[in-house]
This record gives C-alpha cells, sequence and structure tokens, in this order.
C-alpha cells in the first residue's frame, strides 16, 4: 500500500543517474523524491519530510556536504548516504564528520545501494525501540541520542556515535570487533571506515571522560572493548 512506502529524497545533478537510481528504488517499493540541486533538495526536505536522504555530493547551487550539515541542524537522526566520486581520505572522513551515515563511490551497483538503505533503515528501527540504560554514572538515552553524567546537562550524540556507543554497550566487557561493527555501522572495512571509526571512539572517549571508571579500550588487532 502506498501509505506504507518509505520516502527517500535523492539529489541527484546527474540526470540519466539520477533517473536509474530513481526507477531502480521504486520498483523495490521506495517513494522517491527526486532533486538535481542542493538547493531544490532542501526546500523538498522542508515540505516532504523523508525517512532517508541520498545526496549527491558535487551538485550544483548547494553541494551535498553543505546541504547536509543545513539538515543536520533541522534533524540529528535522519539517515543520510553521500554518493560521490570522490576516493581522497580527507572527503570521505569529511563526510561522517559532518552527519554523514554512509558513503558509497561511484560507480556502484544499485544492489548495493539498496542493501545499504535497508541497514540504514534498520538501525533506525533499533533506535526507536531500543531502552533508556546507564553507562557508569551516565544515562545513556539511546532513542533521543543523548548522554547525561549526574544531574548535569544532557550531551547530545550524532547518529553514529550514538549506534556506535549502542554496539558496545550491548558487548560491554567483551571485544566488539572492529570488522564486524564497521560493516554493520559503516557497510564496509576498508582503510576509510577504519580511519572513521577511530574519530568517533575519540569523540565517545572524551564524552564519557567525566566517569574515570569508564574506558573504552583498544584491543590491538580485534576491536574495542568497553569497560566500567
Amino acid at each position: 500500500m502506498t501509505n506504507d512506502l518509505i520516502t527517500i529524497l535523492l539529489a541527484e545533478d546527474e540526470p540519466a543517474l539520477a533517473q536509474i537510481i530513481k526507477e531502480s528504488l521504486e520498483t523495490r517499493n521506495f517513494k522517491v523524491l527526486l532533486c538535481e540541486n542542493g538547493e531544490k533538495a532542501f526546500e523538498v526536505y522542508t515540505s516532504h519530510k523523508p525517512q532517508i536522504l541520498v545526496l549527491d555530493v558535487m551538485m550544483p547551487k548547494k553541494d551535498g556536504f553543505t546541504l547536509a550539515k543545513e539538515i543536520r541542524l533541522e534533524d540529528e537522526h535522519i539517515p543520510i548516504i553521500f554518493l560521490t566520486a570522490k576516493s581522497q581520505t580527507q572527503d570521505v572522513l569529511e563526510g561522517f564528520t559532518i552527519g554523514g551515515n554512509d558513503y558509497l563511490k561511484k560507480p556502484f551497483s544499485m544492489e548495493e545501494l539498496i542493501v545499504r538503505i535497508h541497514n540504514l533503515l534498520d538501525r533506525t528501527k533499533i533506535q526507536k525501540t531500543a531502552e533508556i540504560c546507564s553507562i557508569g554514572n551516565f544515562i545513556f538515552n539511546f532513542p533521543k541520542q543523548t548522554l547525561q553524567y549526574k544531574d548535569e546537562e544532557k550531551i547530545q550524540l550524532t547518529h553514529r556515535e550514538a549506534h556506535l556507543l549502542f554496539h558496545l554497550f550491548k558487548n560491554r566487557n567483551n571485544v566488539l570487533e572492529r570488522s564486524i561493527i564497521l560493516r554493520k555501522l559503516w557497510g564496509n572495512d576498508d582503510f576509510f571506515t577504519a580511519r572513521s571509526m577511530d574519530v568517533y571512539i575519540t569523540k565517545l572517549r572524551k564524552k564519557l571522560k567525566q566517569d574515570h571508571n569508564i574506558q573504552i579500550v583498544n584491543v590491538r588487532g580485534f576491536g574495542y572493548k568497553l569497560i566500567y
């Protein structure tokens, strides 16, 4: 039924590629809102409130990174996938740092894009149903993506920080294998995503530093362990 369709905002300025992606997603029962530039995409996002964004990085009028930054001011949680021909490490890290959840390099297969979309949507469902939990002296509200130390002001986490901490918590006192979490949260375990994960681990350590009993330990060659 139409009311059950997941709405995807697709921002892509290459007409032929955009049409292929749109038609492929529609055959998988997605509703696709196609925009040819970043300015139009922001207007459509504001008026239609889609459930997931697929954004080309290099677009006229407003690039994908700028668009994502503006949307993140409105919504910290909506999943974002970047499409790009760029492959430099810094470009990949920038995409994740500003709030991207996944990064797909052109050329790519439609099957891979669809799998990544479903993975992000599944994570969002988990987020909505997960409970509030204690991590040392912190209260971790996974659905709202916040951390609160005792009675102090709540710390807002990004979408990826919250999911990474959630998996560390679920595996607390055990090693969370690096390759497994990279594939689960980033879609692959290549060099670029491994670097990005290290950045997020550092961010989480800083946000948890008020409780000196909490540690995220790097188990060299295997992964990370949350202990407290």
